[in-house]
Protein backbone atom coordinates (compact mmCIF):
# COMPACT_ATOMS: atom_id res chain seq x y z
CA UNK A 1 0.00 0.00 0.00
CA UNK A 2 1.57 3.35 -1.01
CA UNK A 3 2.13 6.00 1.62
CA UNK A 4 0.04 9.14 1.33
CA UNK A 5 2.06 12.05 0.04
CA UNK A 6 2.27 15.07 2.26
CA UNK A 7 1.32 18.28 0.46
CA UNK A 8 4.24 20.57 -0.17
CA UNK A 9 3.22 24.23 -0.14
CA UNK A 10 4.96 27.11 -1.88
CA UNK A 11 5.01 30.88 -1.57
CA UNK A 12 2.17 31.00 -4.10
CA UNK A 13 -0.03 29.28 -1.50
CA UNK A 14 0.86 32.02 1.01
CA UNK A 15 -0.17 34.70 -1.47
CA UNK A 16 -3.52 32.95 -2.00
CA UNK A 17 -4.53 32.82 1.68
CA UNK A 18 -7.84 34.54 2.45
CA UNK A 19 -7.57 38.20 3.51
CA UNK A 20 -6.59 38.55 7.14
CA UNK A 21 -5.00 35.11 7.42
CA UNK A 22 -1.27 34.94 7.94
CA UNK A 23 1.03 31.95 7.80
CA UNK A 24 4.69 31.13 7.56
CA UNK A 25 6.11 28.50 5.24
CA UNK A 26 9.00 26.35 6.43
CA UNK A 27 10.39 23.64 4.16
CA UNK A 28 7.09 23.47 2.31
CA UNK A 29 4.87 23.22 5.40
CA UNK A 30 2.35 25.93 6.36
CA UNK A 31 2.20 27.25 9.92
CA UNK A 32 -0.77 29.50 10.62
CA UNK A 33 -0.13 32.61 12.72
CA UNK A 34 -2.27 34.14 15.45
CA UNK A 35 -2.70 37.91 15.67
CA UNK A 36 -0.11 39.50 17.98
CA UNK A 37 -1.08 40.73 21.45
CA UNK A 38 -0.70 44.23 22.89
CA UNK A 39 2.38 43.13 24.86
CA UNK A 40 3.91 41.55 21.77
CA UNK A 41 3.39 44.66 19.64
CA UNK A 42 4.64 47.02 22.36
CA UNK A 43 7.86 45.05 22.85
CA UNK A 44 8.35 44.78 19.09
CA UNK A 45 7.86 48.50 18.41
CA UNK A 46 10.14 49.60 21.26
CA UNK A 47 13.01 47.35 20.17
CA UNK A 48 12.59 48.20 16.47
CA UNK A 49 12.43 51.92 17.29
CA UNK A 50 15.60 51.71 19.37
CA UNK A 51 17.48 49.98 16.57
CA UNK A 52 16.10 52.40 13.95
CA UNK A 53 17.14 55.41 16.05
CA UNK A 54 20.64 53.95 16.48
CA UNK A 55 21.01 53.41 12.72
CA UNK A 56 19.86 56.98 11.99
CA UNK A 57 22.11 58.53 14.66
CA UNK A 58 25.12 56.68 13.27
CA UNK A 59 24.18 57.23 9.61
CA UNK A 60 24.19 53.47 9.13
CA UNK A 61 23.31 51.69 5.93
CA UNK A 62 21.18 48.94 7.48
CA UNK A 63 17.41 49.10 7.59
CA UNK A 64 15.13 47.79 10.34
CA UNK A 65 11.76 46.41 9.27
CA UNK A 66 8.96 44.79 11.26
CA UNK A 67 6.30 42.19 10.51
CA UNK A 68 4.26 41.62 8.56
CA UNK A 69 7.01 41.48 5.96
CA UNK A 70 7.87 38.57 3.68
CA UNK A 71 11.34 37.19 4.31
CA UNK A 72 12.32 34.55 1.78
CA UNK A 73 15.37 33.23 3.65
CA UNK A 74 16.87 30.99 1.01
CA UNK A 75 15.43 32.74 -2.04
CA UNK A 76 13.47 29.58 -2.85
CA UNK A 77 9.71 29.02 -2.90
CA UNK A 78 9.49 26.65 0.11
CA UNK A 79 10.51 28.90 3.03
CA UNK A 80 8.78 32.18 3.85
CA UNK A 81 8.84 33.69 7.34
CA UNK A 82 7.69 36.94 8.93
CA UNK A 83 10.17 37.73 11.72
CA UNK A 84 8.92 40.32 14.19
CA UNK A 85 12.01 42.47 13.50
CA UNK A 86 14.53 42.13 10.66
CA UNK A 87 17.68 44.20 10.20
CA UNK A 88 18.99 44.09 6.65
CA UNK A 89 22.39 45.57 5.83
CA UNK A 90 22.51 44.53 2.17
CA UNK A 91 19.87 46.76 0.58
CA UNK A 92 19.99 44.63 -2.59
CA UNK A 93 17.99 42.00 -0.65
CA UNK A 94 15.04 44.39 -0.28
CA UNK A 95 12.31 44.44 -2.92
CA UNK A 96 8.62 45.31 -3.13
CA UNK A 97 7.83 41.66 -2.34
CA UNK A 98 9.94 41.71 0.85
CA UNK A 99 13.39 40.38 1.64
CA UNK A 100 15.18 37.90 -0.61
CA UNK A 101 17.84 36.19 1.50
CA UNK A 102 18.79 36.20 5.16
CA UNK A 103 18.59 39.37 7.25
CA UNK A 104 21.68 40.15 9.33
CA UNK A 105 19.76 40.31 12.61
CA UNK A 106 16.36 38.89 13.54
CA UNK A 107 14.28 39.40 16.68
CA UNK A 108 11.29 37.20 17.50
CA UNK A 109 8.94 38.12 20.36
CA UNK A 110 7.61 34.90 21.90
CA UNK A 111 3.88 34.44 22.29
CA UNK A 112 2.18 31.32 23.70
CA UNK A 113 1.36 30.04 20.21
CA UNK A 114 4.90 30.64 18.83
CA UNK A 115 7.08 29.33 21.69
CA UNK A 116 8.20 26.04 20.09
CA UNK A 117 8.56 27.62 16.67
CA UNK A 118 10.74 30.52 17.91
CA UNK A 119 13.02 28.47 20.17
CA UNK A 120 13.47 25.44 17.96
CA UNK A 121 12.34 25.50 14.34
CA UNK A 122 13.24 29.10 13.54
CA UNK A 123 16.55 28.89 15.36
CA UNK A 124 17.57 26.04 13.04
CA UNK A 125 16.43 27.69 9.82
CA UNK A 126 17.94 31.06 10.72
CA UNK A 127 21.40 29.65 11.39
CA UNK A 128 21.24 27.55 8.21
CA UNK A 129 20.18 30.56 6.11
CA UNK A 130 23.11 32.73 7.28
CA UNK A 131 21.44 35.08 9.79
CA UNK A 132 24.27 36.60 11.83
CA UNK A 133 22.39 37.28 15.08
CA UNK A 134 19.07 36.06 16.51
CA UNK A 135 17.24 37.21 19.63
CA UNK A 136 14.28 35.45 21.19
CA UNK A 137 12.55 37.98 23.45
CA UNK A 138 10.27 36.22 25.93
CA UNK A 139 7.89 38.62 27.76
CA UNK A 140 6.40 35.82 29.89
CA UNK A 141 9.80 34.73 31.24
CA UNK A 142 11.20 38.29 31.09
CA UNK A 143 14.38 37.20 29.36
CA UNK A 144 16.12 37.34 26.01
CA UNK A 145 17.92 34.37 24.48
CA UNK A 146 20.72 35.62 22.26
CA UNK A 147 22.46 33.71 19.48
CA UNK A 148 25.59 35.18 17.90
CA UNK A 149 25.88 32.67 15.09
CA UNK A 150 29.13 34.13 13.76
CA UNK A 151 30.86 33.26 17.04
CA UNK A 152 29.48 29.70 17.05
CA UNK A 153 28.98 29.97 20.79
CA UNK A 154 26.29 28.73 23.15
CA UNK A 155 23.29 31.04 23.47
CA UNK A 156 23.23 33.63 26.22
CA UNK A 157 20.14 34.13 28.36
CA UNK A 158 19.81 37.72 29.54
CA UNK A 159 17.15 38.91 32.01
CA UNK A 160 15.14 41.95 30.88
CA UNK A 161 16.81 44.15 33.52
CA UNK A 162 20.31 43.61 32.08
CA UNK A 163 21.68 45.17 28.88
CA UNK A 164 22.09 43.07 25.75
CA UNK A 165 24.64 44.08 23.13
CA UNK A 166 23.50 44.08 19.52
CA UNK A 167 26.59 42.27 18.28
CA UNK A 168 26.30 43.30 14.63
CA UNK A 169 26.98 46.84 15.88
CA UNK A 170 29.03 46.20 19.02
CA UNK A 171 28.25 49.50 20.72
CA UNK A 172 24.43 49.30 20.83
CA UNK A 173 23.07 47.94 24.09
CA UNK A 174 19.38 47.43 24.79
CA UNK A 175 17.85 46.90 28.22
CA UNK A 176 14.35 45.58 27.61
CA UNK A 177 12.99 46.58 31.05
CA UNK A 178 14.10 50.18 30.42
CA UNK A 179 12.27 50.23 27.07
CA UNK A 180 9.10 48.99 28.76
CA UNK A 181 9.17 51.09 31.95
CA UNK A 182 6.45 53.47 30.71
CA UNK A 183 4.03 50.67 29.85
CA UNK A 184 1.76 48.70 32.12
CA UNK A 185 2.90 45.22 31.07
Amino acid sequence: MPLLKEKIYTIEDIYHLPNGERAELIHGQLYMMSPPSYVHQTVCMEIAGTIRDYIRRNKGSCQVLSAPLAVNLNADDKTYVEPDISVICDRNKISDKGIQGAPDFIVEIVSPSSRKMDYSTKNAIYVDAGVREYWIVDPLKKRTTVYYYEEDAAPMIVPFDQPVTVEIYGDLQITISTLLQDFDL
